[in-house]
């Protein structure tokens, strides 16, 4: 039941079609958009509305809590940090250390997702390396005296891969209230392609753990496959996901994803119009433009923290078809790991492995 697409042709969401990326013209590092039915809405210029000097340490995901507060995961100590809403500089608190994280390479604590139900059942979702794989657990925040601690953990699915590198981490519930998670091939090339491994892949599960009802590929969390490690996942404004995804030293993507899809990963990468593939929708040639991490959607706009590009990507989006990016901030604040927006309309950007790592708070064209 795999979604395929013929030469030409990227592929769609159910019940439509659309073109596929350009493919990138050699030796050149210009970024290739799908915007191929007419034109497509340029983008505006974000402006800096402050930095928080929070003395962060390789901080890698960002969410917010009704109140405004923001929770910082940082990979390699484990910790929850926090920044309470208005804040300028000044050092993050820490909410907690996450327990069991085992830290190395590209592994340790990684992506962040606060419950939909979140007034209610009072839960954060982190996805972690452990001693033996990735997993993720689902953290009870406990209102102790006017202020929050971390309760007792449970850990909800199990048995992604981990290694060195490539170990995805992203995990973001969408509108339909499941909790998706990208993961990476963890240097294991045998396991994209395969319906029956975890490894690159972005999953659909329940809030509990269990695979989604609906998904693909009945009784599995798989929800597409091909991919070699996705690093951002956003809807936009017609609930179509998009994901960011790491090449190898060629072809960072930008994807449209739909319902068992197959992304190519590892016998093709960016959009080579290869059937039974789908075409990414902007394709880097060169990942030192790029190395897309965190992925944000704000109305028509993807934008993109690149790590080796050292900029913010902001894609023009228009229906399933994707513009060509425009880069700001360029070599301006380092690596950009996470770009999150926050309860107030601003976007917070987090720097990565500036030692101390810094939250950049921008203002979008209105």
């Amino acid at each position: 039941m795999l979604v395929g697409c013929t030469p030409g042709n990227g592929g769609g969401t159910s019940g439509g079609t659309s073109a596929a990326a350009g493919p990138a013209v050699p030796g050149t590092t210009a970024p290739a958009g799908s915007s191929t039915s007419g034109a497509t809405p340029g983008v505006g210029q974000p402006t800096v509305a402050r930095t928080i000097d929070a003395d962060l340490q390789v901080p890698w995901s960002t969410v917010f809590l009704p109140d405004g507060t923001a929770v910082i995961s940082e990979r390699d100590s484990a910790l929850l940090r926090t920044i309470a809403p208005g804040s300028g500089s000044g050092r993050a608190g820490t909410l907690g250390k996450v327990p069991d994280v085992v830290p190395g390479g590209e592994g340790g604590l990684l992506g962040l997702a606060l419950s939909p139900d979140f007034a209610t059942d009072r839960y954060l979702y982190a996805y972690y390396t452990a001693a033996s794989d990735n997993r993720i657990a689902r953290l009870p925040l406990v209102e102790d005296a006017g202020a929050l601690r971390l309760g007792v953990p449970e850990v909800i699915f199990t048995g992604i891969p981990k290694a060195s590198t490539h170990n995805g981490g992203r995990i973001r519930f969408g509108p339909d209230g499941y909790l998706y998670v990208g993961t990476g091939d963890s240097q294991r090339r045998g396991q994209p392609q395969d319906p029956g491994a975890l490894g690159g892949k972005i999953l659909r599960i329940t809030a509990g753990g269990r695979p989604a009802p609906g998904n693909p590929f009945a009784g599995n969390p798989v929800y597409s496959l091909g991919h070699r490690n996705v690093q951002g996942l956003a809807w936009d404004s017609a609930g179509r996901l998009w994901a960011s995804e790491f090449g190898p030293d060629v072809d960072d993507e930008l994807n449209l994803i739909v319902p068992g899809g197959n992304y190519g990963w590892p016998d093709v990468t960016g959009a080579p119009h290869r059937a039974g593939f789908l075409d990414a929708k902007v394709v880097w040639p060169s990942t030192a433009d790029s190395s897309p991490s965190g992925l944000e959607i704000v109305g028509d706009t993807a934008y993109l923290g690149a790590l080796r590009g050292q900029r913010l990507w902001a894609v023009p989006l228009n229906g399933e078809f994707a513009g060509d990016p425009v880069g700001y901030f360029t070599r301006a604040y380092g690596r950009i790991r996470d770009v999150s927006l926050a309860p107030d309309g601003l976007l917070w950007v987090l720097s990565n492995n500036k030692n101390p790592d810094f939250v950049l708070v921008l203002k979008l064209p209105e």
